[in-house]
């Protein structure tokens, strides 16, 4: 690479990590108010996080921070706590230990296989949820812990509203909804709505409530300690925690990767996310994961090395320095403008467009996570998603699964049923085993193998290259001994030396018999073929 190349790279590394930086502001303040640790723990979390993650992470700048998902777990987990700061960074410090160990199994690359609909209405979750947290501070009324208390809240308080926070707020909404999209990669909308409407604030000397204190300093190193009888407890909750953090970073992984088109390695991004928390947990800030939308930003305005991250945190790091006193002075009301704009963009509206042509059983799960996430838990709406999604491919893969049969037809054969027309039902089948061989589908096959208890000689040809799981193995047991039963002769045909092995371990191979297992359908018709007219001879011609 030449020196222009260079300086080409180091500018837009300057740039991205400006322009991350911007973003990043508003929305840690804003998260670090709404989960309960603070302003400064948000911002501080934001700039260490960010610095360690991104020099130990992967060569791709990746800008870390706490988000959306993030934010709703730890303050769910702070009320459940009753805002016992000292325990839930222990937590936050398990949750890093945690996520080091998920980087040393191959358990990160599993969410590539996590469905759509489930990640959808996770999101919509969090996003909607955001939405309903941030309604009572919007009106100048204090925060509740949940989404049922929250929309409570608004109802039972609308007419002791905060009229000054509330116009504050409304004008921070109409400031990031209406700013032009083409101006926000120059001035992002929700730093400009901070700016404008704190010093209206300011100069109109609105009495609303305020951050009114930002640190300086850097935080004080914390040697985590908790009540060893509630450990269990905290190690639920930190599992919930690394889960979120981990999925978080993983998915941001996976949408760089599609606009650099370089793959990330999962493991390193998780172990560098990982040792981030844990040193956010030692200087009790805020816990975080890579953000999309900040990477996405930083990405976007040119950055493409890991000095990107360190810009953002060294230009946070200024800015709290530079302008705390004002920081101090930003209305909680504007912060509530900012979240639920950041809410509204969470909210999946590509896939939303599109519900009306969504196969019903993507929508069904959508719904299920989305209503678990807004009313319920986050963890257990994904784990539910997940496993209704799954059912319903297992159901789907089952009703396509079907057996295909084709009648043998040859000369000598067809001379000899015309002579004997009573025998007629001696012929020959090829039966092909069409879609997924599972433990959904096994039952239904079986089933369809009574159309066949006329037939003589039956080749099974099973030519997947999947191994069979222990339902269909059964299934296939059983099958065999119902149609040895009638009297039916079996060959098999299995393409595949695994599929083979597998069914020689559980000697399914030894109740048809070695011999009558091929690797050729035409050996097993021609020896099917032999075999008919040697007995039809012997039986009506010795």
């Amino acid at each position: 690479m030449d020196f222009k190349s260079k300086l080409q790279v180091f500018a837009g590394d300057i740039l991205g990590g400006l322009n991350a930086a911007i973003i990043t502001l508003p929305q840690a303040l804003a998260f670090g108010v709404a989960t309960g640790f603070g302003a400064s723990a948000g911002i501080w979390g934001a700039i260490i996080l960010s610095l360690i993650a991104g020099v130990l992470g992967t060569k791709i700048p990746m800008i870390s921070g706490v988000t959306g998902p993030v934010a709703i777990v730890v303050a769910s987990i702070m009320h459940a706590l009753n805002k016992d700061i000292s325990s839930v960074i222990f937590i936050v410090f398990l949750a890093g230990i945690i996520q080091i160990l998920l980087s040393l199994t191959k358990l990160p690359e599993v969410v590539k296989y996590v469905p759509y609909p489930v990640i959808s209405g996770f999101m919509n979750g969090v996003g909607v949820i955001i939405i309903i947290m941030q309604l009572n501070p919007l009106l100048g009324i204090a925060p509740c812990s949940n989404t049922i208390e929250s929309l409570e809240m608004v109802f039972r308080s609308f007419s002791n509203l905060n009229l000054q926070a509330f116009s504050i707020g409304l004008l921070t909404l109409l400031i990031v909804f209406l700013f032009p999209k083409k101006w926000n990669k120059y001035v992002p909308s929700q730093i400009l709505a901070l700016i404008i409407c704190t010093i209206v604030s300011i100069k109109m000397g609105l009495n609303v409530s305020k951050i009114s204190e930002i640190s300086v300093s850097l935080p004080a190193i914390h040697i985590p300690q908790t009540n060893l009888h509630d450990l269990i407890t905290y190690l639920q909750y930190s599992i919930t925690l690394a889960v979120i953090l981990s999925s978080e970073s993983l998915l941001t992984g996976l949408v760089c990767t599609s606009i650099t088109k370089v793959q990330l390695p999962p493991k390193s991004l998780l172990s560098a996310q990982g040792i981030g928390n844990i040193c956010c947990a030692l200087t009790g800030t805020l816990p975080g994961s890579a953000a999309t939308m900040r990477t996405v930003a930083a990405l976007k305005t040119g950055a493409s090395t890991k000095l990107a991250a360190v810009v953002t945190s060294f230009v946070l790091v200024l800015l709290i320095y530079k302008f705390s006193g004002f920081v101090a002075e930003i209305p909680l009301a504007v912060l509530a403008g900012i979240l639920i704009k950041i809410g509204y963009d969470i909210i999946d509206t590509k896939f939303l467009r599109v519900i009306k042509l969504a196969p019903k059983d993507d929508l069904y799960v959508l719904i299920l996570v989305f209503l678990l996430s807004v009313f319920y838990n986050l963890i257990v709406a994904v784990g539910a998603g997940i496993t209704l999604a799954a059912l319903l491919y297992a159901k789907r893969a089952a009703d396509k699964a079907k057996l295909v049969n084709k009648e043998v037809y040859d000369k000598d054969i067809m001379k000899l049923e015309k002579v004997l027309e009573k025998d007629y039902r001696h012929k020959i089948r090829v039966v092909h085993i069409n879609g997924a061989f599972f433990f959904g589908s096994a039952t239904q096959l079986i089933s369809q193998f009574d159309e066949f208890l006329g037939t003589r000689y039956l080749i099974l040809v099973y030519d997947s290259d999947d191994l069979l799981d222990i339902s269909a193995i059964f299934a296939l047991e059983d099958i065999i001994l119902r149609l040895k039963s009638q009297h039916i002769k079996i060959l098999m045909v299995i393409n595949n030396e695994d599929v083979h092995n597998q069914l020689q371990q559980y000697k399914i191979t030894e109740q048809i018999g070695e011999d009558k297992i091929f690797f050729s359908e035409i050996e097993a018709i021609e020896l099917a073929k032999s075999s008919f007219k040697n007995r039809v001879k012997k039986k009506y011609f010795s």
